[in-house]
């Protein structure tokens, strides 16, 4: 009782410490972040159809995409290596042929990994307040992009807790990033050089789409420009 007290008083402390004080980016922008409502209205808003593709990388639970299903029926793929959640996502869209569920991660290569179990934070890159470990899977993107005989995705949407740099940098690296419209991306900053690696792939990216919004560290935009369609 008295340790749940304790964080009921000093966590909500803690960050109006970093924020109002400290001025601390992440937490400024994750304030202004739920003051724009970004969950419900910028993370949806795209020019979206029944023949659009959307991946989503890093499922979890499958609440953006039926989020996208419901308003746009638009066809969803479901990437998710933590067994627990794409079991869940499996009988969550069972009786929607728009959604598939594919039983792994995608990243720079072909990889089992140790995935460590945090509920919505579980990841390959950060081992802190887990409650355990299960192995998972991780392909490379580029095999993978022919196997499902992609040629054009109007959104990527990238939440994989760190695993975002080299999946980005696979991206890149392969030519595909020309090949997706609109990138959605969490940056997570619990990664080494997060900051630097955050910056090299701005500018990498910069090169084939233009940010349309951005909260540093915790949601930001990338559309692909015009001139690359």
């Amino acid at each position: 009782m008295l340790e749940t007290l304790a964080d009921w008083l000093i966590k909500p402390a803690a960050k109006f410490y970093k924020r109002a004080i400290v001025k601390d980016p992440f937490q400024v922008s994750v304030r202004q972040w739920k003051l724009d409502r970004g969950d419900a209205t910028l993370r949806l808003e795209y020019p979206l159809d029944e023949t659009s593709v959307v991946l989503d990388v890093g499922g979890y639970q499958g609440d953006f995409a039926s989020a996208l299903v419901d308003r746009f029926r638009c066809r969803v793929l479901v990437f998710e290596p933590m067994p627990a959640f794409s079991e869940q996502c499996d009988e969550r869209f069972a009786k929607e042929p728009r959604v598939s569920v594919l039983h792994y991660g995608l990243g720079a290569r072909d990889e089992q990994l140790s995935l460590s179990s945090s509920n919505d934070a579980s990841s390959f890159f950060r081992q802190n307040g887990t409650t355990g470990f299960v192995s998972a899977q991780v392909r490379d993107v580029s095999p993978v992009w022919k196997q499902l005989n992609l040629t054009r995705v109007d959104l990527m949407k990238i939440n994989i807790e760190g695993g975002e740099y080299p999946l980005l940098h696979r991206l890149i690296e392969t030519g595909l990033i020309r090949q997706i419209d609109n990138i959605q991306i969490q940056f997570h900053d619990f990664v080494d050089d997060a900051a630097h690696q955050r910056a090299t792939l701005r500018r990498q990216l910069e090169t084939t789409h233009k940010e349309t919004w951005c909260y540093e560290f915790v949601w930001e935009n990338w559309s692909r420009k015009e001139t690359e369609a």
